[in-house]
């Protein structure tokens, strides 16, 4: 870990014996981070464990925002105030999303929690050999993670904004990893990389674009973040995908480009229980049938079938559309997506 400490943003000023010390702080806090996540259990598989072993992330996050009142506040690697630059190091190492960009005060894009990724990375279910397509390139440090797993010739990212693939681009290429940066509208894929045995998703959808299945080989799997949940479909064909959500809950910044984000109804304004407002169970199922069951049938509903928890949803996208459903893609209870 030390080898690619070296290649991390330095403090202004100061003497190589500073540098030094805060080369040390960096690995110090990137070596506690993977015993974190490994004694939470989501770094069970060892290949993912060196990756993350091997991949900082305050590479990927030279500064990062954080709330202050009406306003954010930059939290800098090479603020010449130490303890400006100890609330960002403690900041990166934390495992939280930290957002990275704003615009017009808007969240863009963010660097995603640790443990999450960890957990997604997990379920993608990957195989030595597999074709992987990120959707989301973010800080690029996924597609790290991802390329120390696979070999950066099996990693395609990409993402909408030329700010965010020129950055990704310097921090992957700090740490000597190359995958494929394309600056691009990620719901329309990309055809030029495909077939893909693999599509990670990380920014929220409010449908699957079926761009992706015509991209994918037979059997590939979609990782995707939809509603306040990871959906994790099976491509059987050109037309066809199906599968389950897992029990993860996972919150990311909407999806941009071809395929609109939607808003889900503020389920106060029905006068529906506050701790079930507040329920993240229901919170999901409410986000997931927006516009098609009002919240006061999704509340009956849920509480009628023993308040089933994201594990019992899942979806399913075919030429005619997309649907979700609850335990049985052929039961009762299915509704279309995207209305």
């Amino acid at each position: 870990m030390g080898a690619h400490a070296a290649h991390s943003a330095r403090p202004a000023g100061g003497s190589r014996a500073a540098h030094a010390e805060a080369r040390d702080l960096r690995d110090a806090a990137h070596a506690a981070q993977v015993r974190e996540l490994t004694a939470a259990g989501v770094l069970d598989d060892p290949a993912w464990r060196a990756a993350f072993e091997a991949v900082p992330r305050h590479v990927f996050v030279p500064y990062f925002f954080t709330g202050r009142g009406a306003g954010h506040e930059r939290l800098w690697g090479e603020d010449p105030d130490p303890a400006h630059r100890a609330r960002w190091l403690r900041g990166v190492y934390t495992d939280a999303p930290l957002p990275t960009r704003l615009r017009d005060g808007e969240l863009v894009s963010s660097s995603s929690q640790p443990s999450l990724m960890a957990k997604m990375l997990e379920a993608l279910d990957v195989r030595d050999g597999d074709d992987v397509l990120e959707i989301g390139t973010g800080t690029g440090y996924t597609a790290a993670l991802l390329s120390h797993r696979l070999g950066e010739e099996h990693v395609t990212t990409i993402d909408l904004d030329e700010e965010i693939t020129e950055s990704a681009r310097a921090h992957l290429a700090l740490l000597g990893h190359r995958p494929t940066v394309v600056t691009g509208d990620g719901a329309r894929g990309c055809p030029s990389r495909a077939p893909f045995d693999r599509i990670l998703v990380t920014c929220t959808l409010p449908l699957v674009p079926h761009a992706w299945l015509g991209q994918c080989r037979p059997g590939a799997r979609i990782l995707a973040p939809l509603s306040t949940g990871l959906i994790a479909l099976t491509v059987r064909g050109a037309d066809f995908a199906e599968g389950r959500f897992l029990h993860t809950p996972a919150y990311f910044v909407p999806l941009r480009g071809a395929t609109a984000s939607s808003a889900a109804p503020g389920a106060a304004s029905y006068g529906l229980p506050y701790e079930l407002v507040e329920n993240e169970r229901f919170q999901f199922m409410l986000v997931l049938t927006a516009g098609v069951l009002h919240p006061r049938e999704a509340l009956d509903l849920w509480r009628g079938e023993g308040r089933p928890g994201r594990e019992r949803f899942g979806v399913t996208v075919s030429a005619e559309g997309q649907w979700s459903w609850l335990d049985d893609p052929q039961g009762p209870y299915v509704w279309p997506l995207g209305e």
